[in-house]
């Protein structure tokens, strides 16, 4: 059987009104009638028409949304929805085709009729993996298997071995957590390519500050290069002087690169060279023998950099990559 999350707005305050009412219901209530589209496509156009200025990837998903709520839902499918205050959810089937009506909760017209079978299944009786999978922030989406028959037990009030699901769950935990560790820093890496050539000198210069370090940017040279110096005083007066090589690019840096960086510095410069296509390893090798220290930072470093020294960041800084902090619980 397939079951279907249908979120009770998104502070959860329809929870109770799906329950007395016997339905579920999504928004959207500038596009009518869902049954008169005729494809997924025709839906986005009127989407984009009915809310103009949205980013597109809010038309892909609403339209989606929207039609997997009026087309793909099937009577007899299984339905779930959550009340965030008293964290249980209600667990029911679907009854009969998609309809749209005004009457049932106002700004929210299209609805489906539900039976429901348990209204008070605490989130606690769920598996872990189960929980991940139903917080997504998503208005409507479909259960892995796997979430679906867990939810279904727990409706009908069987437990599961208390020792063994533990210790299932704070292994899942873990790996939500890394999971999560890993996808956070692959989207700041996306924002960070995003940057064009100046803001990309900017925020490595930010982060440099933020690191205790005074900064100087240097007029752009022939090859659209802007060298950092960075130092304590500010001048490059006190040791050490960080001399900072930025290349924003998709091609990796070659040795050549590192010898042209490296030739001509002064003996006691700490060399930093940034590439967020990366160095080859040609490159590498040539800076581990160069005979002043120097120090490659690839995208996936940087990325890390950021986050380790972004609460100390300046305001402008933070602007060209705003982060914002999540608490995950700890044991």
């Amino acid at each position: 059987m397939t079951m279907w999350m249908v979120r009770a707005a998104r502070d959860g305050s329809l929870f109770q009104p799906f329950i007395d009412g016997g339905f579920v219901a999504i928004g959207w209530s500038r596009m009518g009638d869902l049954g008169q589209f005729e494809s997924q496509k025709a839906l986005v156009a009127e989407l984009r028409k009915q809310y103009p200025g949205e980013r597109a990837g809010w038309y892909a998903n609403s339209g989606g949304m929207l039609w997997r709520f009026s087309r793909e839902m099937q009577a007899g499918d299984g339905v779930v929805t959550y009340d965030r205050t008293r964290r249980v959810y209600a667990v029911g089937k679907l009854q009969g085709d998609y309809s749209s009506d005004s009457s049932f909760e106002s700004g929210y017209p299209n609805v489906r009729r539900v039976e429901w079978k348990a209204v008070d299944v605490s989130r606690d009786a769920l598996a872990t993996a189960t929980k991940n999978a139903l917080g997504s922030a998503l208005t409507l989406f479909q259960l892995p298997e796997m979430a679906e028959a867990d939810v279904w037990r727990a409706a009908k009030g069987e437990q599961v071995e208390p020792t063994e699901d533990q210790e299932g769950d704070d292994e899942e935990e873990k790996l939500l957590l890394k999971d999560l560790e890993l996808r956070s820093i692959e989207f700041i890496k996306d924002r960070i390519v995003g940057l064009d050539w100046e803001e990309m000198q900017s925020l490595i210069a930010g982060v440099l500050r933020a690191m205790g370090y005074k900064t100087r940017i240097s007029a752009r040279g022939p090859d659209r290069g802007a060298d950092i110096v960075a130092s304590r005083d500010g001048f490059g007066f006190e040791n050490p002087r960080v001399v900072v090589e930025v290349k924003h690019r998709t091609e990796q840096i070659g040795a050549s690169g590192i010898r042209s960086f490296v030739g001509g510095r002064h003996v006691d410069d700490k060399c930093l060279y940034v590439s967020t296509g990366g160095f080859s390893k040609e490159a590498k090798y040539e800076a581990d023998r160069a005979n002043i220290l120097v120090t490659l930072l690839d995208l996936d470093e940087l990325a890390k950099t950021l986050v380790e020294n972004y609460e100390t960041l300046d305001g402008e800084t933070r602007r060209l990559v705003p982060l914002r902090r999540i608490y995950w619980p700890e044991g």
